[in-house]
């Protein structure tokens, strides 16, 4: 699901970052909707619990981005592969435990993006 400028709020406080693709949302849209990115790793739907384990509060900048194709921005971000939407900069936490391993036996590399591993 795309979202529209009308389903953001106007205060940073009532927005969350996914810790795993920096997708920026409201809570209730963690919730109902999942992450438009990761939903297959996190199942965020069917186990909205997780949301404030696998989101973050506390995230710098960010970018929207409308055609991840050509976006140069989007590749030194590594948000190309991604659906267009609005992407936190930096993100602070990380992932739990179970996710990363998981992570790995799919032999998927995480990074996190709160900008520990280098990567910006």
């Amino acid at each position: 699901m795309q979202q529209s400028t009308s389903q953001l709020p106007k205060n940073k406080r009532d927005l969350r970052a996914c810790k795993l693709c920096s997708l920026i949302k409201t809570l209730s849209q963690f919730k109902q909707d999942g992450c438009d990115n990761c939903e297959e790793i996190l199942d965020l739907r069917r186990h909205p619990s997780r949301v404030a384990e696998c989101t973050s509060s506390t995230f710098e900048g960010a970018i929207a981005m409308l055609k991840p194709e050509r976006s140069w921005v989007a590749k030194w971000q590594r948000v190309d592969p991604y659906v267009p939407g609005l992407y936190a900069i930096r993100v602070s936490g990380r992932i739990p435990e179970d996710i990363e391993a998981t992570l790995e036996q799919r032999g998927i590399r995480y990074r996190p993006r709160d900008g520990t591993a280098g990567d910006l």
